[in-house]
């Protein structure tokens, strides 16, 4: 029975990792197609669209036309009527005039329009032009934008729980050094230098050797046996529960599958809860942004030649935080969509630092106005009758 139960056993926690991972899986592999089919529209739509001359491009060309041929030989006036009407009527013309569409909306560049829409980061450099492309980017906004947001509260559960593990191990081994500061072997030393004597509790083997002499021992001891005694009943029963559960499960699989999707249906009422329990400091939210952008700034100037640390810093800080100003523009897009899962998990850290700035802002302004409270409300005197 060991040996046919190992197997199953094996399987059993694969099946279980799967359901637990199913949710999470989901979501992204869903954002991800999402993304690749609004590619695929628009690169058809905006790309193969018809460039037809405009009046407003024509009447731009003909005012071209009229100053060079009023150039004279004098480099002085040439630099006037540069100054003047050639600056004025270059800052008029549109980047589409003289741009082919299928140069910009190829795939890879739709794709990088996408990630802009549902992102809400919104460069600015590329949009759709015609009619049908803007009502087909609105309702792409619609329904992508929730997507996205539904991304980034699942992964925030997953960096909210990586985040509060981590800094409670933290803690826990900062209290332990220094515990061993003020505690050598068997003594401790309390604030004022005072030794207190620390035994250890018997183990349940030793104090079963021991029953007779129980009743004579101290309380503290009695408690510690109670203690490990009730331990090990609940192993015990958990390894009962375990063993039925195999057999319950080799016997009637349908009944554990009903059990399986009630967890994972469970694991999608969840999503969120991680996010909201999350207590950690927020100059330590504040650290790991600045890391993590420094490291993409870091790594960003080797393809986008244009770009120092100090402009790639800026790019990576307005792309995070989703303002997009749309200043700096990349030379190479399509690189920058290897660094899409860098996007959505920078992004999440950015959402938890702020949501973390909003509770200290609350608390902070529930403080001032329990402390102005005070001040102007008089306290009552009882006189005595």
């Amino acid at each position: 029975m060991a040996v046919t139960s190992q197997p199953l056993r094996g399987k059993r926690a694969c099946k279980k990792i799967f359901w637990a991972v199913f949710p999470h899986a989901c979501f992204i592999l869903s954002l991800v197609i999402y993304a690749f089919l609004g590619a695929l529209m628009f690169s058809h739509i905006e790309g193969n669209r018809k460039v037809n001359l405009s009046e407003e491009y024509r009447h731009f060309l003909q005012n071209l036309w009229n100053i060079s041929r009023n150039l004279s030989d004098n480099m002085t006036e040439n630099e006037e009527v540069f100054k003047e009407r050639i600056h004025g009527l270059l800052h008029s013309a549109k980047r589409d005039w003289f741009v082919n569409p299928k140069d910009i909306w190829t795939f890879f560049g739709s794709l990088f329009f996408c990630c802009t829409v549902f992102t809400t980061v919104g460069y600015g450099n590329t949009y759709p032009v015609t009619r049908a492309g803007k009502y087909l980017c609105m309702l792409y906004a619609l329904f992508g934008i929730p997507l996205m947001f539904l991304v980034l509260t699942d992964m925030g559960d997953i960096l909210a729980t990586v985040l509060s593990k981590s800094y409670n191990e933290f803690r826990k081994l900062q209290s332990k050094i220094l515990a061993s500061k003020f505690c050598s072997g068997s003594s401790c030393f309390r604030g004022d230098g005072s030794k207190v004597d620390v035994n250890e509790p018997l183990s349940i083997v030793e104090m079963l050797r021991s029953q007779s002499a129980v009743k004579k021992k101290p309380a503290r001891y009695r408690n510690a046996q109670i203690f490990e005694m009730l331990i090990a009943r609940e192993n015990e029963y958990k390894k009962l529960s375990r063993s039925k559960s195999i057999e319950r499960w080799s016997s009637c699989p349908e009944l554990d599958r009903g059990k399986t999707m009630t967890r994972v249906i469970e694991n999608f009422d969840k999503i969120g809860k991680e996010l909201e329990k999350l207590d950690v400091p927020i100059v330590l939210m504040v650290l790991v942004i600045f890391v993590y952008i420094s490291c993409a700034a870091a790594i960003l100037p080797n393809w986008e030649t244009r770009l120092d640390f100090q402009e790639a810093f800026y790019f990576c800080f307005i792309t995070l935080t989703t303002i997009g100003f749309g200043d700096t523009q990349l030379e190479h897009p399509k690189f920058f969509l290897f660094f899409s899962l860098y996007i959505i998990i920078g992004m999440e850290i950015v959402f938890i630092a702020f949501k973390l700035g909003q509770e200290r802002l609350i608390v902070l302004y529930k403080k001032v106005i329990s402390f102005c409270g005070e001040k102007k409300v008089p306290s009552k005197k009882i006189y005595p009758k």
